[in-house]
């Protein structure tokens, strides 16, 4: 089993409220970052999101190989 870094594409599930000048981002009430209006937009994420072509997404921890072994194990199943 390892553990691997993904990012999920959670885009369609931010939302953003406008408050001082700014575009406040959340993903299920949790504060995530925030859009500066300044002619241009700037995005100041949280560590655990990322902006890649104008897709916001989350980095989050997977499981993969869930069934995988410590040690190897021979074709007759002994370790």
């Amino acid at each position: 089993m390892t553990l691997n870094v993904k990012k999920l594409d959670i885009t369609d599930r931010v939302i953003g409220k406008l408050k001082n000048g700014e575009i406040e981002l959340y993903l299920e009430n949790e504060p995530i970052g925030r859009i500066m209006l300044t002619g241009q937009a700037d995005f100041e994420l949280d560590n655990r999101f990322d902006v890649d072509q104008q897709r916001i997404f989350q980095n989050v921890t997977v499981t993969e190989n869930p069934g995988a072994k410590y040690t190897d194990c021979d074709d007759g199943g002994w370790c």
